[in-house]
């Protein structure tokens, strides 16, 4: 009896979720109000003063000197006023169509939404080990994605296909991500033709006219910093943002190597990088939508390895939160963070610290969700479906927060039991006794003896036996066959059209 009930919970809590987050709980603020203008202050300085470097692109240096930068080489400077009025162009917060309506995703305000790792060249699972990720590894992290409720996003580069052609390989992952899932999904950004692609094949999906008034594909680029914004970040934009699609700008800074030792200074770089490219974004098209983003962290100054879960990249989110909502910016950051090789005590800590910061901090969109392993060089199947499982709790702690309802203060219930009585088979908790309380698939919360009779497994091994199940019962999400089809030879052509080359 109870563990049908238990059976029961879990399938209640895994099956059953929200497109997104419509978040509840209050922000934690850390930072007063002295601090943030301190910070805007210096955010102000870079960008009058110091400037940031559009470098190998002088389409984007002659767009900015038409419209009145001060140019110095490849450095361009501009009032920090006209920065943020042309920031205030973007929109606080959009919808990114999904094939399947239903799992459309809104971001920015007060909603959030989880992605899984991206960019990972190996892949790990307990059977396989460590190993170059291929497209079948790719294919079932996109179906595992899909089929898990508490990722809203497919992101993209789960893995990277690495027994394919870098010039062909975006054209078999988008493919995938428009077949065998249905939720949103980012697009390829590493060359101008690559971008191009994304967009020509998201618009076979959902045609002109609804890309014309609607974001259906983002692209995430980051920033190289110090200071220095490429060709890669600038012609994405151009493709993805002139045609009303989403981009995703995010600094990758390392504090100690891509900018100073000190939290406040990085976090200030941060902002001024990202809403340079904002602006840059909102002279191409106002209006395109953007979502600022922040990944800092700390470093081991001895050797030189990034290190995560730490206090100051948990810091740098709160802070990064603060600002964004007070630019009117959707954030992105943050994410299930570790330098782990495995799913050991270190990458749980480790994550958790670090996603507990992103979803207090107000992350809209959370690239990194679930599978990161070794500072993001590997996906782990295992931690994949580890750590959506726990973004659960955080699903519930958001978006419910504490009911103080008449039924939630449960008089009927001390009128039932009565003192040194027990409420467990009351009327209160049978009406509720399903969803309650949430509980982890993963998780055994059973005495020693049930844990022993049900072979003694860790976590890692519940997980490896659920991924594989999971993946037993997929179904493929039904799509139009012309569609369908349509893609196939776009790709077909399009693959025909490009020499291998592996670089």
């Amino acid at each position: 009896m109870a563990r049908r009930a238990r059976n029961s919970r879990n399938r209640q809590n895994t099956q059953t979720a929200a497109p997104y987050i419509q978040r509840q709980a209050a922000y934690y603020d850390l930072l007063d109000e002295e601090q943030l203008v301190r910070l805007e202050q210096q955010v102000d300085w870079i960008l009058q003063d110091i400037g940031i470097a559009f470098r190998d692109d002088p389409e984007a240096l002659d767009l900015w000197r038409r419209e009145g930068a001060r140019i110095e080489g490849d450095i361009v400077r501009a009032p920090a006023d006209w920065i943020r009025n042309l920031c205030a162009k973007a929109p606080s917060g959009f919808t990114q169509l999904a094939r399947n309506p239903e799992r459309s995703v809104r971001i920015g305000g007060r909603n959030q939404v989880f992605a899984p790792i991206y960019g990972a060249p190996f892949v790990r699972d307990l059977e396989g080990g460590r190993r170059y990720g291929d497209i079948a590894a790719f294919q079932d992290l996109v179906r595992l994605t899909y089929l898990h409720p508490n990722l809203h996003h497919g992101g993209f580069v789960t893995c990277e296909p690495c027994d394919i052609p870098v010039s062909k390989r975006h054209l078999d992952m988008l493919l995938a991500h428009m077949t065998l899932s249905d939720k949103p999904h980012l697009g390829a950004i590493t060359e101008m033709s690559r971008a191009q692609d994304s967009v020509d094949m998201a618009e076979i999906v959902f045609g002109a006219d609804v890309m014309a008034e609607n974001c259906v594909i983002m692209g995430n680029v980051n920033t190289n910093s110090p200071l220095l914004v490429d060709k890669v970040v600038t012609e994405a934009a151009r493709v993805y943002s002139s045609r009303g699609q989403g981009m995703v700008v995010v600094p990758f800074i390392l504090s100690g190597a891509m900018g100073p030792v000190s939290t406040a200074a990085s976090v200030a770089q941060a902002m001024a990088e990202a809403m340079m490219v904002c602006a840059y974004i909102q002279l191409i098209r106002p209006g395109a939508p953007f979502v600022l983003g922040n990944f800092l962290s700390s470093m081991s100054l001895k050797s030189g390895a990034p290190t995560f879960g730490m206090p100051e990249p948990v810091i740098s989110n709160y802070a990064i939160g603060q600002l964004a909502r007070r630019a009117g910016l959707p954030l992105r950051c943050g994410g299930s963070l570790t330098a782990s090789k495995i799913e050991d005590a270190q990458a749980a800590y480790e994550s958790a610290d670090s996603m507990h910061s992103t979803m207090l901090a107000g992350a809209n969109f959370v690239l990194h969700s679930a599978g990161w392993l070794e500072g993001g060089l590997c996906t782990g199947f295992e931690k994949l479906i580890m750590d959506a499982d726990r973004l659960g709790s955080y699903q519930k702690v958001l978006s419910l927060g504490l009911d103080t309802s008449d039924e939630a203060l449960a008089r009927d219930a001390y009128a039932e039991v009565g003192a040194g009585g027990h409420f467990l088979g009351c009327g209160h908790t049978m009406r509720h006794y399903q969803d309650a309380f949430y509980e982890p698939a993963l998780s055994h919360s059973e005495n020693v003896e049930s844990w022993e009779d049900e072979g003694a497994k860790d976590m890692r091994t519940r997980a490896y036996e659920r991924w594989n199940k999971m993946l037993s019962e997929y179904e493929e999400p039904p799509m139009d066959i012309a569609l369908r089809e349509a893609l196939e030879e776009f790709v077909a052509k399009r693959k025909e059209s490009l020499p291998d080359a592996w670089y």
